[in-house]
């Protein structure tokens, strides 16, 4: 998703790193020169290195806000792993082998290949891919919406989410029974659909809200994202409520019992004076 430049030897003026994009090199090659090389990432298609693009700043605003939107749901359902930039995994395809490196990866616990904490390349295929698109060049456009789209689908990747500033250049997709993508059901109002995942049970986010990208105040408040969007918070704020409610109800209860213990008093002060008035006048009567 970015990139990095090099400074020339005893100086400090920063300079562009050569690229080597569309270099052949076979796939041993690859993993042993190319896959970290440093300042240039490169993905690996079918024998050519492909440097990956660099995505706009706000580009990776929306990016940022959807990975820790993932975060949340992962603290609350802790079905999976995610990983970011740089972790590659490798693509056997009827077409040919490739070797890509998502912005985002996600590996459910249920996976048949575990996600080992050594890992420094996934070993199996992930759940979820996410990548932010560069529209720098048309080239990296098609690569995300129509090449890995079809790679991820053919290769066994469930999800696959394309990020980006734009609401128009946002996708979404699930792997059907016949091995290839189609949209996520979105839910909820036309105006402003909802997306379902259908890889994580009950994760969910508002397409407008990518762009708006809402603080957790306001997301823990709305119903789409209250079940796992720090749910303590209002757990919390409802056994305040609830304390609260209970502590009034119980200042009401015994101001109700002091009333009626008033009430009780001056009926029986009442009742006296009524006696002793009685009694003065027999009294009186007598003499």
């Amino acid at each position: 998703m970015t990139r990095s430049s090099s400074t020339l030897p005893g100086g400090d003026v920063p300079v562009d790193p050569v690229s080597h994009d569309g270099r052949m090199v076979s796939e041993a090659e690859y993993w042993r020169d190319w896959y970290d090389p440093g300042d240039i990432s490169y993905e690996w298609n079918r024998g050519r290195l492909e440097e990956r693009p660099v995505s706009d700043f706000e580009t990776f605003q929306v990016y940022a806000w959807l990975v820790d939107l993932l975060r949340h749901y992962l603290r609350v359902q802790p079905i999976g792993k995610l990983v970011a930039l740089e972790m590659g995994f490798r693509l056997a395809l009827g077409s040919g082998t490739v070797v890509r490196k998502p912005d985002l990866g996600l590996v459910l616990d249920t996976n048949p290949v575990p996600l080992a904490p050594d890992d420094s390349s996934y070993h199996g295929i992930f759940d979820l891919c996410i990548e932010a698109l560069s529209t720098e060049k048309p080239a990296y456009v098609h690569r995300d919406l129509v090449v890995k789209k079809a790679e991820y689908a053919a290769g066994g990747v469930r999800e696959y989410y394309v990020l980006h500033r734009e609401r128009d250049n946002l996708a979404f997709y699930g792997r059907t029974d016949t091995g290839a993508y189609a949209p996520l059901p979105a839910t909820g109002p036309s105006d402003r659909p909802v997306v379902t995942s259908q890889v994580l049970p009950g994760f969910r986010f508002r397409i407008d809200d990518l762009i708006a990208r809402p603080d957790l105040e306001a997301m823990r408040r709305d119903p789409v994202y209250a079940d796992f969007v720090v749910p303590e918070w209002t757990q919390a704020e409802r056994e305040r409520e609830r304390a609260l409610q209970a502590r009034d109800r119980l200042r009401r209860e015994r101001d109700a019992a002091l009333a009626s213990q008033r009430q009780e008093a001056a009926a029986r002060e009442a009742l006296e004076q009524e006696l002793a008035r009685l009694r003065a006048g027999r009294d009186r009567s007598d003499g």
